[in-house]
């Protein structure tokens, strides 16, 4: 469904009507037909997964799953609380890329050395999927976006050190790309911060031995590539204007507007008076003030960086309900300012983001931020004279 926007002293008001935006407008946006599936809603995984319906056709999909949705649940569910980690030989490309903040992993076998190692560490984890907000994908393929809260003990040792006995909680949100039963390309971000936090680690030590160990540690090759930032040379920021009134546009306005340009006041234009944001390591965010605050704090370590966003996937509510919104983003530039992640390293940082939100009526209802702050703190001690000590 699109929607139909009157915008008068920066209030954006909207009235829902019967005709759908395709994606076409911008090749960042795509859309999903929420008719098409079960969505996750408020049903138990108990509940979801004996579901018999089934209204989507996935060509070249095992028949398996009723819907997109229900792969993306059930993989999930049969690889780590099952432990049948043979489902990624199964589910996975031979060459799939998974993008994790400042590193990658190359190839099915380096996935499946990640999820033995994860599972060696948290062997009781369960995956509570959240949400999942999909689209279409060329003739064959789709679009997911899925958000996980986790729960797991620490009975093993890990990258973050020795196994420490701690049970904890963390949010995950990974985007796919799957065609033809297979998942080509991942971005997977974690909030690593919270988790080392629960663990009791401190944060700044872990992230110091993680650059230790990294194969990045090498100051001899060159690791940056220019400089990204939001101002091209003396040009001003650009300033995005939506070209329609569908919610994927409406959504990259926003974010130009408040993030890259810096419009933080627009937040009361955007989002309703008793908003809240779902922070990463477990804070809420609730209002005005409080989400302008958190916006401030995370721009003051990269002031002067460019925030990109990479795709937009929008999935529409039942019953009116708005729509299910998931936004991928970077921000890219120099930690010159003191700001959320404290004193400034002057090293280049690239931060890579999901957020998930619920809008309604062309405002933010509810938002879910998620990075992972413990690879950026892992940028900041790169090349540091202690790890070259």
């Amino acid at each position: 469904m699109g929607e139909e926007n009157k915008k008068t002293n920066n209030q954006v008001v909207t009235t829902v009507k019967e005709s759908k935006t395709n994606h076409a407008n911008s090749n960042k946006v795509f859309y999903g037909d929420g008719k098409q599936v079960l969505p996750v809603g408020v049903l138990d995984y108990n509940d979801f997964s004996v579901q018999t319906k089934r209204e989507q056709k996935m060509e070249g999909f095992d028949p398996q799953y009723r819907d997109f949705v229900d792969y993306i649940l059930k993989i999930t569910h049969q690889i780590w609380e099952e432990k049948g980690i043979g489902v990624i030989y199964d589910t996975y490309h031979n060459n799939i890329t998974m993008h994790l903040g400042s590193s990658n992993l190359v190839g099915i076998k380096d996935v499946i050395s990640n999820t033995l190692q994860t599972l060696h560490a948290f062997p009781d984890r369960r995956l509570i999927g959240q949400n999942v907000i999909w689209s279409d994908f060329g003739p064959k393929g789709f679009l997911s976006s899925h958000r996980v809260l986790s729960t797991a003990t620490n009975l093993g040792d890990s990258n973050f050190g020795p196994a420490t006995g701690k049970k904890i909680n963390f949010r995950t949100v990974i985007d796919c790309a799957t065609t033809n039963n297979r998942i080509h390309e991942e971005w997977l971000v974690r909030d690593n911060l919270w988790i080392v936090t629960q663990l009791g680690l401190n944060p700044r030590e872990v992230a110091k031995q993680m650059a230790l160990n990294s194969k990045n540690k090498v100051n001899a090759l060159q690791s940056s590539y220019g400089l990204c930032e939001s101002m091209e040379g003396q040009y001003m920021p650009e300033k995005y204007t939506a070209k329609d009134d569908s919610v994927g546009e409406i959504m990259l306005e926003m974010l130009n507007h408040i993030y890259n340009c810096k419009y933080i006041n627009e937040v009361t234009k955007y989002y309703y008076d008793n908003a809240v944001v779902h922070f990463i390591c477990d804070k809420d965010l609730n209002g005005y003030d409080e989400i302008q605050g958190m916006i401030i704090s995370f721009l003051a370590s990269v002031p002067n960086g460019s925030f990109e966003v990479e795709r937009v996937t929008c999935t529409d509510r039942p019953n009116e309900d708005g729509y299910d919104v998931a936004v991928r983003w970077r921000l890219r530039g120099i930690n010159e300012g003191i700001g959320f992640f404290g004193q400034p390293s002057g090293k280049p940082l690239d931060i890579m983001g999901i957020n998930h939100y619920h809008v309604l009526n062309g405002k933010v209802k509810e938002e879910w931020m998620t990075f992972d702050g413990l690879d950026v703190l892992k940028q900041m001690a790169m090349g540091s004279d202690e790890q070259e000590e």
